[in-house]
């Protein structure tokens, strides 16, 4: 999977560092990955959530931080949308952003 905003990651581990190897290692994964549906998502990533319009949440740290993305399967991209703790998880329309 091609993924797209890498630098907003990046800018979320330099205000929360304690996050950074988990990010990392979340961007390998999807970078080896090949979903062409969100079942293939979801069989790879359990505790992710499927949301309407191809986008799906992935709870980061034990739920502490939510990443959230949009995912073109056809061509097999991945733009990252949110991400955040939980808090400010919850003060953001995920289908509006």
């Amino acid at each position: 999977m091609r993924i797209i905003a890498r630098r907003t990651l990046r800018d979320f581990w330099k205000r929360y560092p304690k996050a950074k190897c988990l990010l990392e290692a979340w961007h390998q994964e999807v970078v080896h990955a090949d979903w062409a549906s969100p079942s293939a998502v979801k069989s790879h990533f359990r505790s992710a959530s499927i949301l309407m319009g191809n986008r799906v949440v992935f709870n980061v740290s034990g739920n502490q931080y939510r990443l959230v993305v949009k995912i073109n399967y056809p061509y097999r991209v991945v733009y990252v949308r949110f991400i955040g703790t939980h808090a400010e998880y919850d003060a953001v329309d995920v289908m509006t952003i």
